[in-house]
């Protein structure tokens, strides 16, 4: 999703409707300020297209209500704070991932950690459900095909009253990501308005604005990052995000191994993705991915799983950033070893 939509963002745009304050600014930048470094389509205004005009789906997505309420959430930080652009970003990424996101990945850590502890008990009931389908085929005469059936059939209805027993169904553990990825691309298209000049209020342009909103290297954060230090280091914590991941599950599936890599391409493909967007939308996407590096750092401490009341697991370890560094020392001195 993520992929499609910023793809979408690197298509040539039909030629829209400009949306300006004043017919005079629309030769020029107001205040002399300097043109933004924007492809050409970017400085295309997606409110001025309808659902049903050339734009399509994007159109509608970019003038929807959930997007607005990104725009009036960033414009609420940016006003109440008095900082600039750059620091109502960071504000704004902080408080959303903090207030939002923080709990539910408490929360999905507490259902994981429930569902962990049942696999014991699991087991259990494999080991004697295989036992019992074994003596009723034999006494029935039922084929390999029927005892297979019947034993995957009771065994998920079996694991599915555990799961209703202790109130932990794995979908639970899905609601960060149902909650999440909306939040991150109503965000982006809220900051892409901004920087394309398509979002105004009370009479003042946040583009312009933000061409003078940001700070050390990219002070205009309507332009890309001419320097690759945003987009490289998007992709870099996002790595290091998957490798955290990988390194805390212990015998791997086949299936987990395919997704883990896969999201190691995606985290790489986000660098040239985010050399493409305004710097605006590429410091949201850094601010968002090292507070998600920071969450997954904070979510290993035993003291705040015991904050949370996440129940303790065979995994669980008493020192678990020393078993990180650890873990990570012994993976590229392995690396090592096999290449000489």
């Amino acid at each position: 999703m993520l992929c499609r939509l910023s793809v979408r963002w690197l298509r040539p745009r039909p030629a829209l409707q400009v949306r300006v304050l004043d017919p005079s600014l629309a030769g020029a930048p107001a205040g002399g300020a300097k043109s933004s470094a924007l492809p050409v389509w970017a400085v295309a205004s997606v409110s001025a297209v309808g659902p049903s005009g050339a734009g399509g789906w994007y159109e509608a997505l970019a003038t929807s209500a959930p997007v607005q309420s990104a725009e009036d959430v960033l414009l609420f930080a940016h006003t109440a704070s008095g900082l600039p652009w750059w620091g109502s970003i960071l504000l704004t990424t902080v408080a959303l991932r903090g207030a939002v996101t923080l709990p539910l990945a408490a929360y999905q850590h507490y259902i994981l950690a429930k569902v962990e502890n049942l696999q014991p008990e699991i087991k259990n009931i494999a080991r004697h459900l295989n036992q019992e389908v074994a003596v009723r085929a034999h006494q029935l005469g039922w084929s390999k095909r029927v005892a297979r059936l019947t034993y995957l059939k009771t065994m998920r209805r079996l694991v599915s009253e555990l799961y209703v027993r202790d109130n932990c169904h794995p979908f639970k553990a899905t609601v960060l990501v149902w909650i999440q990825l909306p939040m991150w691309i109503f965000m982006s298209i809220a900051l892409r308005n901004f920087s394309t000049g398509a979002a105004h209020s009370e009479g003042f342009s946040v583009q312009e604005q933000l061409t003078t909103g940001g700070v050390l290297w990219f002070h205009d954060l309507t332009a890309l990052d001419a320097t690759w230090i945003l987009p490289v280091s998007v992709g870099v914590i996002n790595l290091l995000i998957v490798e955290i991941f990988a390194l805390q599950k212990l015998g791997k599936s086949r299936f987990q191994t395919y997704i883990t890599h896969f999201v190691r391409a995606v985290s790489v493909l986000m660098i040239p993705i985010a050399a493409t967007v305004p710097s605006s939308i590429a410091l949201y996407w850094l601010c968002s991915s090292f507070m998600g590096l920071s969450q997954n750092l904070l979510l290993r401490s035993p003291r705040f799983r015991q904050l949370c009341r996440i129940p303790l697991t065979k995994l669980d370890s008493d020192t678990p950033y020393r078993d990180l560094l650890a873990a990570f020392h012994s993976k590229i001195i392995s690396r090592k070893s096999r290449t000489f």
